[in-house]
């Protein structure tokens, strides 16, 4: 059934003579656009003093810190030396190459400014975005299935894919086990633990969030296939797996440090 509906669907969804708009554009704007709404109504049943227009500027802080630190950590990490030979393919973000690693990092720098600009508790903002993320995450995975990237390894199971650019044989659809696993799994976990009231200290739900993706990437590695610039670093371990370890230990160190302060949420630096 998978491999019947991967072959129905189109990367483009919408062609009006030279302008193109792919799925993959979509659902990094749904992504943005779900997340903040996440993120106002779960300040606001945590009684936060922020508003709309604090909760959007913070979320476009974050939007360009994803882009610009995702594309830069794929270069740089991924690349294996291509871009340092062609610079000016790193500006070359409508052909693809994303990582999610680089995005977090480029989500935390481009959020700190904004807050710190508006005097929002950076915290507080770092446990609602990533209550918000995973349906980015969730969105990411899908537009990749539909574009026919970063597919897994062969199999025999009934859901296995025959992708275009992967061979005439059919391999998991690790995308969707990402989408399913780092998307909606992290996101009702997140969610299911916000509703406590009084809310719980902050950074509870950022170490959450990285334990939880850390451990669900690590895993999925095993049956996907790593980018062919790169192969394998050593072993079976992909470059995925090596920058997603440091993740889990961030995580358990995050969540320790939430335990021990016991800070409570807050809106704004002072409140």
């Amino acid at each position: 059934m998978l491999n019947e509906l991967y072959h129905s669907l189109n990367p483009v969804a919408i062609a009006l003579g030279p302008i193109v708009i792919r799925w993959y554009a979509l659902a990094y704007l749904a992504g943005f656009v779900l997340a903040g709404v996440v993120v106002y109504r779960v300040a606001r049943r945590w009684s936060l003093d922020l508003t709309s227009e604090e909760v959007t500027s913070v979320m476009v802080g974050i939007a360009w810190g994803v882009i610009i630190g995702a594309r830069l950590f794929y270069c740089l990490f991924y690349g294996d030396g291509y871009y340092l030979a062609h610079p000016l393919e790193v500006f070359a973000v409508s052909e693809g190459g994303m990582s999610f690693h680089g995005g977090l990092a480029g989500a935390v720098v481009g959020g700190a400014l904004v807050c710190r600009g508006l005097k929002v508790s950076f915290p507080t903002m770092c446990d609602l975005g990533v209550i918000g993320a995973p349906i980015g995450l969730f969105f990411g995975r899908c537009a990749n299935f539909v574009n026919g990237e970063l597919w897994g390894k062969p199999t025999d199971l009934p859901w296995g894919v025959v992708f275009e650019t992967g061979g005439n044989v059919a391999r998991h659809p690790s995308q969707l086990y990402e989408a399913v696993l780092e998307g909606l799994v992290i996101f009702f976990v997140l969610l299911w633990l916000s509703r406590r009231t009084p809310a719980r200290p902050q950074g509870t739900f950022m170490g959450t969030f990285l334990v939880l993706y850390g451990v669900f990437r690590f895993l999925i590695e095993f049956v996907r296939v790593p980018d062919a610039q790169l192969g394998y670093l050593f072993g079976p371990v992909t470059m995925g797996q090596l920058l997603s370890l440091p993740l889990v230990v961030v995580g358990v160190c995050v969540l320790v440090w939430a335990r021990r302060a016991d800070r409570p949420q807050v809106g704004h630096i002072g409140a």
